[in-house]
């Protein structure tokens, strides 16, 4: 792309502070069925706008951002390592943990940061593009096309500050078997405080998943995603699928909500909440324009974190990737000859299934019969999570304006995040052209929903 000029690439280790001993720290992580599960994925890719910082002297911004990613690095420190493959030449399987060997800057590891610039586009230019039509969104993240398994040589953590005309954007890349969204937040949060406040801002206790499922061998063996023919068929190329992103007031939130507990048949189970009401409108909208015979069978996948509900329970901020994928499928005559509460229900009888026996169970048998998806087969895929802290990120600049989320990797993909607004949702889409085009003319869908321009 001629607009965007790469200034540098450097590779950025923890700092090695003094009177802090490192010699008590996790050396090795093994992986969970949780992380390899997820080895064919992308890395998932997340980028911040903000106002042009009235500091102008760009060289002074890139040196207080590399050193205190340093800091953070250092507390952060399994981000800066790498992940290890081991080949069993017994059964022709394959082995990963994370090695955390980097933590005084001297091995392999550590965190690639791109310095770009494309001063000749503005904000409004690239989020009007949509980052899908013209593929701009390929140069302005660091990890486009990186798989999860290649982290064994690729940093687990890619950052990239960008200089627009009148901002900045700040994407950053990450290895899904080192942290989930929760997790990597966190970080950001911790990174951005220590470059607006200093070292010692951010409180930095670091607690690492000790919880494995007890009944299976540590490290499990895998096919090699590498060599292995993939059991699914290829993932939707980002041509066929239009970028739409939405918002919903916290208004229009509370009043889904209320529909759907006013709907819903059984008072018994407890409330719908929020956000299952508002996936359910999503869901339900997505549905009834993708051409499909009512025969067929929809789903929606949800991701579920399960560091409260394991036996023992985990910490709130334990780091890792603790999230487990809950799914639902129902009929697609079903879901439409019911309304808002009947669907918002099964979303929430499928997030309260979603126990420590469950995904015991679910670890068990996987470990048996171990699958490795390059792809997923679903209507709506969700992501992230609204009660990241995604506004509260202040490098010093002030907060940011604006979030985008990487290049797509599969029709249905949804994004949720946190409101600009307290209360409110954003959601970033990406769905067939023809769906795009009828969910705009769509009444019903609009009534609750702002389409962002």
């Amino acid at each position: 792309m001629e607009d965007l000029v790469v200034k540098s690439t450097s590779i950025v280790h923890p700092i090695n502070i003094a009177n802090q001993s490192i010699s008590d720290r996790v050396k090795t992580i093994s992986l969970t069925p949780w992380d390899l599960i997820r080895l064919r994925f992308g890395y998932p890719q997340r980028g911040l706008f903000f106002h042009k910082p009235d500091d102008s002297n760009i060289d002074t911004i890139i040196s207080k951002l590399k050193a205190s990613l340093s800091i953070a690095l250092h507390h952060f420190y399994p981000l800066a390592g790498r992940l290890v493959k081991e080949v069993n030449q017994d059964d022709n399987t394959v082995s990963y943990f994370i090695s955390c060997c980097d933590d005084d800057g001297s091995g392999s590891g550590g965190v690639k940061f791109i310095h770009a610039a494309a001063k000749t586009l503005t904000i409004s230019d690239l989020v009007k593009s949509g980052f899908v039509d013209g593929l701009l969104g390929y140069f302005f993240f660091p990890a486009t096309g990186i798989k999860n398994y290649q982290g064994v040589s690729n940093p687990l953590l890619m950052v990239q500050v960008t200089e627009l005309k009148d901002g900045m954007f700040i994407s950053y890349g990450y290895n899904h078997t080192a942290a989930d969204g929760k997790s990597i937040w966190k970080f950001i949060n911790a990174w951005s405080e220590i470059c607006f406040k200093g070292f010692g801002s951010a409180p930095m206790d670091l607690f690492l998943k000790g919880w494995f499922l007890d009944r299976i061998k540590y490290p499990i063996r895998v096919p090699d995603p590498e060599t292995e023919q993939p059991s699914h068929g290829a993932s939707t190329t980002s041509n066929t699928l239009q970028e739409i992103v939405f918002r919903l007031t916290k208004e229009n939130v509370l009043k889904l909500k209320a529909k759907a507990n006013d709907e819903a048949v059984s008072k018994e189970d407890g409330e719908i909440s929020s956000f299952q009401a508002v996936l359910g409108h999503i869901w339900r909208s997505r549905v009834k324009h993708g051409g499909m015979s009512r025969e067929e069978e929809t789903r929606c996948r949800v991701p579920i974190d399960m560091r409260q509900r394991l036996k023992p329970k985990l910490k709130e901020d334990c780091f890792g990737n603790l999230v487990h994928t809950g799914i639902v499928t129902v009929k697609v005559g079903e879901m439409l000859d019911h309304g808002l509460g009947w669907l918002a229900r099964r979303i929430n009888e499928m997030v309260r299934s979603q126990t420590d026996e469950n995904v015991k169970t679910f670890g068990e048998n996987w470990v048996k019969n171990v699958e490795i998806p390059v792809s997923v087969s679903t209507t709506l895929l969700v992501t992230s999570c609204p009660r990241f802290d995604v506004y509260g990120n202040d490098f010093g600049w002030d907060k940011p304006i604006g979030l985008r989320s990487g290049p797509p990797h599969s029709d249905g993909k949804l994004v949720v995040l946190q409101g600009a607004e307290e209360g409110g949702l954003e959601f970033q889409g990406y769905f067939p052209s023809q769906v795009v085009v009828k969910l705009l003319c769509d009444a019903e869908f609009l009534e609750c929903v702002d389409i962002a321009s």
